[in-house]
């Protein structure tokens, strides 16, 4: 009979037990933001210590959202993370859009703000180009859809007033809610954004379809043109 010792587990491991017994504990509350991305590493990367990978991730990016907000290419930059990895963390982004959006689906929007504004800002925050979506509204003024209609550059998103009115036709719309993001972090209205609004809003007044907001999403704030006076 053999005296040789089994080899011992590697350090890591009982260190993912007492992080898996904190969160089920604590929830994502008891976690800093890297804890919270090594507990979802821990799925995707097996055999290796993902506690050096989950910092420097969040020391690229900032925060948990803003990583899983990366676009795959820059995830990958980082030292063990995989195309597979990235994508696993893009898809866990994707759900975390869907709970949000389904939070306001087939709901009155203007009695469900609060939910509204954080649904934009998860989706739209931390967008390195230009997206500009539309929110799609029912004459009981509930989502039945919600949908991007233009990607730009850094500064801008080219979007054509008759193809959004169009489409707000195809779905019966009576009403929609503006959306865009500025990737520079401040949300203050362009000129051209302010010319957009007018030109959609002159677009969709004959047809029938009510403007109720141009939402801009910055880093770390919304405006409403709604609030300011611009429309």
């Amino acid at each position: 009979m053999s005296n040789l010792a089994s080899p011992p587990k590697p350090h890591y491991h009982g260190h993912r037990d007492r992080l898996r017994t904190r969160f089920m504990e604590g929830g994502s509350s008891a976690l800093a933001d890297y804890e919270l991305l090594e507990l979802y590493l821990f799925r995707s990367i097996l055999r290796r210590d993902v506690k050096p990978i989950a910092k420097e991730l969040i020391a690229k990016f900032g925060s948990f959202s803003e990583v899983i907000s990366a676009p795959i290419n820059r995830l990958v930059e980082v030292k063990g993370i995989s195309e597979k990895i990235a994508l696993d963390l893009k898809i866990l982004q994707a759900g975390a859009l869907k709970i949000g959006q389904e939070s306001i689906l087939g709901r009155p929007v203007l009695s469900s703000w609060p939910a509204l504004l954080d649904y934009c800002r998860s989706a739209m925050q931390f967008e390195t180009k230009e997206q500009f979506r539309v929110l799609f509204l029912d004459k009981k003024n509930c989502l039945i859809a919600d949908e991007v209609l233009g990607h730009g550059t850094v500064d801008s998103a080219p979007v054509y007033p008759r193809e959004v009115i169009k489409r707000a036709l195809e779905l019966s719309s009576t009403a929609i809610i503006l959306a865009h993001n500025h990737p520079s972090g401040d949300p203050t209205p362009s000129h051209s954004d302010i010319e957009m609004t007018k030109n959609i809003i002159a677009a969709a007044k004959p047809l029938g379809v009510a403007v109720h907001d141009h939402l801009i999403i910055g880093r770390d704030s919304t405006v409403s043109f709604k609030t300011l006076g611009l429309m």
